[in-house]
């Protein structure tokens, strides 16, 4: 099913519905792209709010599905799967008028990533779970997006979540600067709404610009050093050690 979109008080609503909690895998990466060429083509001119659905904002990378593409030990095939998902963080990232992550529920390694990319991060007051957990998984977090990382949280807290992977309560996560604001559950789209209403649609372009700008050294590392960095990701992600924890993973989710 399509992602919903919807025009509330001026702002494009994009409700993920990829799936009950929103994993990440092809069929994610496409209503992600379907809903951004949308947003181009139908509503262009307004600021965006990405939020999902029940108690989950998104739950990360579909295990079953990734963990098999790794297990292939097939190179180009771990590497076009980076290349998709790659595609869809920096869609949002880069994405020229106000986003803002409407934080409804757990946001975890993926997910977070994808609440990371928006310009703003409103969160419900409500039990959740926030982290990246890649690393402890035996999942090599890719350099892009420790790039985007950093711009979102700095370098410390970047590499503290990162590289202790642990999953944080909504007060944890809040003293981390993993948000611009918690408000309550009923608040929480409104609260969103004020924030992607920062600007009129007439400050449209400085908008844009004044992004581009901050974002312009992230860019340019992502585009050229990362680019190197994560040549390598494909031997990572199927390495023996990496795979036996990923294994021990899937196996506590199916409860064998």
């Amino acid at each position: 099913m399509a992602w919903q979109i919807d025009v509330i008080d001026g702002c494009a609503v994009v409700r993920m519905n990829s799936n009950k909690v929103n994993v990440q895998n092809a069929t994610f990466f496409k209503d992600l792209h379907d809903a951004f060429d949308r947003l181009e083509e139908e509503f262009s001119e307004l600021p965006v709010i990405l939020t999902g659905q029940g108690n989950v904002f998104s739950a990360g990378i579909d295990f079953k599905y990734s963990f098999e593409v790794f297990g292939s030990l097939d190179q180009e095939r771990i590497r076009q799967w980076y290349a998709e998902y790659r595609a869809t963080n920096l869609r949002i990232f880069q994405y020229p008028r106000p986003t803002v992550a409407a934080i409804n529920g757990h946001a975890i390694a993926g997910g977070l990533i994808t609440a990371l990319d928006c310009d703003f991060r409103i969160a419900a007051r409500k039990p959740a779970k926030f982290g990246l957990n890649e690393v402890p998984i035996g999942i090599p977090m890719p350099a892009a997006y420790v790039e985007i990382i950093k711009y979102a949280l700095g370098t410390q807290v970047g590499a503290l979540t990162t590289l202790k992977g642990e999953l944080y309560s909504l007060e944890e996560a809040q003293k981390l600067g993993f948000f611009h604001e918690v408000v309550e559950e009923a608040e929480l789209l409104s609260r969103a709404i004020a924030y992607a209403r920062c600007i009129t649609p007439d400050c449209n372009v400085a908008y844009a610009m004044s992004k581009k700008a901050l974002q312009d050294a992230v860019i340019q590392q992502i585009e050229q050093r990362t680019t190197l960095l994560d040549a390598e990701l494909p031997a990572g992600m199927s390495d023996a050690g990496n795979r036996r924890a990923q294994d021990l993973r899937r196996k506590e989710i199916m409860g064998a």
